[in-house]
């Protein structure tokens, strides 16, 4: 490793030890990076000032001139007001806007590392990620301050952005010359993408300067292939490593432009699209099976690129999207500990119903539960190894991802003769509904939070518009009313929205061995 510039040595001092590292491949020339980088730097560094780089519905135009000064007065303020110094973690929290972009890379460019949480994440979650990161700075949208303040992250320094307050971050007076970038090393932590995993408490993915990079470096590069006149946009929020790629990260890398949505479901997508003539957008299967409903009337021409992640691509959806629009959807399976997408495939080599097959720059195989590499046609675990890789936040799972070198995505695929990934289902508890990972247990901790519940058991049923479902079984307190909506009300009060079970069961008792396991299987199957 090399010489770190964080004085605040948390984040490296807590990454997993070097033998449980996946092996990190770098075998494109452009993944050779120098020792010494700052990826907001690097991202800021290049295009004309006056090239557009981020713009709103409401008509907001922000060049690249314009996005170096704001990012750079943000970075003095970081520094000079609020005290951060090179290492700190700072978690950042907002609706997708140019602003909260730009206090990602001033968060970067001044050597802090970022923690991009959800508009949407509860007090009780908040507080959680803040623990696990030991975060003791925030940037926050004024909109989206009133969890954030009653999660009570212990030292927590706050600062609002967008409000009227004098000492709203951006009403405060800062030095109007360029920041210099902090000298960060390559493999200094830059960011700490936190997901969340089958026991419910999250994980921290932490990621270095040269990973952000790499996924423009392979995907972006080689799969998406972006030029400088592209306008993206997108579904997926910032705290989604998906947005943040597709959003931020391959833009500017391009040199390119992208809309900023705050409100991005399919009925605001479809009229941003004509109206900002977006060519490359980002968005997960659920949302063009909506957007094909909605397409008439609507004027998508200017689209040149569809990506989908976040959950698995039906064939039929690929094919009734190319029938409507004429166009091939970019399928792609990505992680949050790998930061992006690495199986793909786009134009020609698009086969609807697979994933595709390994980006350049990175290499999978389908492999059984020992580790050793099954043939083609035989399902088995998705094991993936690249530029990137898991490094969780101390944290023990590390060992059931990492698996002799190669990163176990907890998914099933099968490999064809033609080298093409098939995705079979997802080999643990996750629930994935609309391109969101939902931990069955996280929800059911919070259920039984509720005064009334004993017991809780959530598991994901098939949806044909969702993917997954959420589905709770519960069993009640002796003389408890069954009320639905008060036990989702409750839920929704603890967890983000979309994590609130679509269908509460109630039960006597919950299926379960002679030893008490809890038999999921039969909640699938019964429920």
């Amino acid at each position: 490793m090399n010489t770190s510039a964080h004085l605040d040595t948390f984040a490296r001092d807590h990454l997993p030890p070097p033998e449980q590292w996946p092996e990190l491949r770098f075998a494109l020339p452009e993944l050779h990076y120098p020792e010494r980088l700052n990826c907001a730097d690097a991202l800021l560094t290049g295009p004309p000032d006056g090239r557009p780089a981020f713009r709103t519905p409401t008509g907001d135009l922000w060049t690249y001139g314009d996005l170096r000064a704001r990012v750079d007065r943000l970075a003095h303020l970081l520094t000079r007001d609020l005290g951060v110094v090179p290492g700190n973690r700072v978690l950042l929290r907002g609706p997708t806007t140019p602003w909260l972009a730009a206090c990602w890379l001033a968060v970067l460019k001044a050597g802090a590392v970022a923690v991009t949480v959800l508009a949407q994440q509860r007090p009780h979650e908040l507080a959680t990620i803040g623990e696990i990161a030991q975060v003791r700075h925030a940037l926050c949208d004024i909109r989206s301050v009133d969890d954030l303040a009653k999660a009570e992250i212990p030292g927590l320094v706050l600062a609002t952005y967008g409000g009227d307050a004098p000492d709203d971050l951006l009403n405060r007076p800062a030095p109007e010359e360029p920041y210099q970038a902090v000298d960060t090393a390559a493999d200094d932590v830059a960011l700490i993408a936190f997901t969340s995993g089958t026991t419910g408490r999250p994980k921290g993915c932490m990621h270095v300067h040269r990973d952000v990079l790499a996924i423009a470096d392979t995907f972006s590069r080689h799969v998406l292939k972006p030029t400088a006149d592209d306008v993206f946009a997108g579904s997926p929020p910032l705290g989604f490593t998906f947005g943040l790629g597709g959003l931020v990260v391959f833009p500017l890398r391009a040199g390119a432009g992208a809309l900023l949505l705050e409100q991005a479901h399919p009925k605001q997508l479809l009229p941003a699209i004509a109206e900002h003539r977006v060519s490359v957008l980002f968005t997960a299967p659920t949302a063009y099976r909506a957007m094909l409903a909605e397409l008439d009337g609507h004027d998508v021409s200017s689209l040149r690129r569809c990506v989908s992640a976040g959950e698995n691509l039906p064939a039929a959806t690929w094919h009734a999207w190319h029938e409507r629009t004429g166009l091939r959807i970019i399928n792609g399976i990505g992680a949050t500990e790998l930061l992006h997408i690495f199986i793909s495939a786009a134009d020609d080599d698009a086969r609807p119903g697979t994933t595709g097959v390994p980006v350049p720059g990175w290499q999978a195989r389908v492999q059984d539960a020992e580790g050793r590499e099954l043939p083609a046609g035989e399902p088995g675990l998705l094991a993936v190894r690249g530029p990137i890789g898991c490094r969780y936040l101390a944290d023990p799972r590390q060992r059931e991802y990492v698996r002799g070198g190669w990163n176990i995505t907890g998914d099933t695929y099968v490999r064809d003769e033609d080298g093409y990934f098939r995705y079979v289902a997802r080999a643990d508890d996750m629930i994935i509904s609309a391109g969101y990972n939902i931990a069955g247990p996280e929800v059911e901790d919070a259920l039984l939070r509720h005064p009334d519940v004993v017991e809780a058991a959530v598991v994901g049923r098939p949806d044909e518009d969702r993917g997954q479902v959420v589905v709770a079984h519960v069993v009640l307190a002796e003389g408890a009313a069954q009320d639905t909506e008060a036990l989702r009300a409750h839920v929704k009060s603890e967890l983000a929205p979309y994590k609130c079970p679509r269908e509460i069961v109630f039960l006597d008792a919950l299926p379960r061995t002679a030893t008490g396991k809890l038999q999921r299987f039969r909640l699938r199957t019964d429920g």
